[in-house]
């Protein structure tokens, strides 16, 4: 893709700085981290300190005051060599803080957002529930007013950072006689569960939160990828959540939400083609240096033509996630753009990793080298955040609306 199309030369900056630090910091340990399924809170801290964690939002909320474009480029450079650290800033961003800085009141913006667009504590965004996955207007949770206060009770499931973030926006149905429009959001605070951890780097808590009794995270999952990322329940029993903490207007949850996961799938979008895009440069690199019966495998059509297949899909893929940041930039529709993004770029990681494996060999199936990583981190882009045929549903409303009655 021609950089300029899309590009300014403080984009292409950043590119080379999450380029740089992705190599030199996050390389070395991203097999280790994968391995022992561990957070990463060392190349959180410094991902933090570099701006990574507040791309998108104004200075003077505590961000790093660039555009949604950087945020896109930081997220593919990152998951080009791991897609733990990718997520780490996606989730953070687009699920655990723009809510906030979307929907939130000034009070509220002023009192979060600066923690989070710092890096100084990590958020999250609680939605899916376990009989509410692709059915999001399902959603069991309740929160009952009472006062000054709502008591929210039930659980959210595979939440990124559940367990080590400390602020979170989370559904509840406040009013079940109305469907999705009964649905209301709440912001929540709670301790990290490795605050020890946290206090030593000087990361990841703030003591000027209070923890709301009864709000806590439940097990950490154990994932075939994204495995340094931290994946958790969370629960809430009887949690008084103070009035001030409503997110919006009352019964706005569901389709604010929705809002959200519009820029998430872009984000995903991104991730997906930084985890096809490493595999293909692993594949490359390896396809000139192996040799099989007397010659390197590249010279060889049938790897020629899967390098060919990888390399066209990448470049197709590259433009459906710019074309949908600039449009979201731009404040222009882009929820169609979004789904179409999400898609294909999830199913390429697919089809470029396991291309990536096969183009290995025996080795590829080894952890001697790191395309069977990229192959695991890339399933999840299928289902996270929208199905691929959730997506699929999303496009054909778009291209129906009018149409059909």
């Amino acid at each position: 893709m021609d950089d300029s199309l899309y590009f300014s030369e403080q984009h292409l900056a950043v590119r080379e700085m999450v380029r740089s630090f992705a190599r030199e910091h996050v390389a070395p340990v991203a097999a280790k981290h994968d391995a022992d399924s561990t957070f990463p809170w060392e190349n959180v801290k410094a991902m933090g300190e570099l701006g990574l964690l507040g791309i998108p939002w104004p200075e003077d909320i505590g961000g790093a005051g660039f555009d949604t474009l950087s945020f896109m480029i930081a997220i593919e450079e990152l998951a080009r060599v791991d897609a733990s650290h990718s997520i780490t800033i996606s989730a953070h961003t687009t699920l655990g803080t723009s809510p906030i800085v979307n929907f939130g009141t000034r009070a509220q913006i002023e009192r979060y957002v600066p923690l989070l667009a710092s890096g100084k504590v990590l958020g999250g965004f609680g939605l899916t529930e376990e009989s509410a996955g692709s059915d999001a207007g399902g959603t069991r949770t309740t929160a009952v007013r009472h006062g000054d206060h709502y008591v929210l009770n039930g659980s959210k499931r595979f939440i990124t950072h559940a367990g080590v973030g400390e602020i979170f926006v989370v559904t509840a149905v406040t009013d079940a006689s109305k469907g999705t429009k009964g649905i209301s959001s709440f912001i929540l605070n709670k301790d990290s569960v490795d605050i020890d951890t946290c206090r030593v780097l000087g990361i990841g808590h703030d003591d000027s939160l209070t923890p709301m009794p009864g709000f806590r995270s439940g097990k950490k999952e154990d994932k075939l990828g994204w495995r340094a990322s931290d994946t958790r329940e969370l629960l809430f029993d009887n949690v008084q959540v103070p009035v001030e903490n409503l997110l919006g207007t009352e019964g706005l949850g569901f389709i604010n939400f929705m809002k959200t996961l519009d820029a998430g799938r872009v984000g995903i979008a991104a991730l997906s083609l930084g985890v096809a895009q490493g595999a293909f440069e692993e594949a490359l690199k390896y396809a000139s240096v192996r040799k099989q019966f007397g010659q390197a495998i590249a010279s060889f059509q049938g790897i020629q033509f899967q390098l060919s297949d990888m390399a066209t899909e990448l470049e197709a893929g590259r433009h459906l996630v710019y074309h949908a940041a600039w449009l979201a930039q731009n404040k222009k529709p882009f929820g169609k753009e979004a789904a179409i993004a999400k898609l294909f770029c999830s199913e390429l990681a697919m089809r470029a990793t396991l291309k990536a494996v096969q183009i290995h060999g025996g080795y590829g199936y080894t952890k001697d080298y790191p395309v069977e990583r990229y192959m695991r981190d890339a399933k999840i882009g299928e289902i996270g955040e929208g199905t691929s045929e959730i997506q699929r549903i999303v496009i054909a409303r778009h291209l129906l609306k009018g149409l059909v009655d």
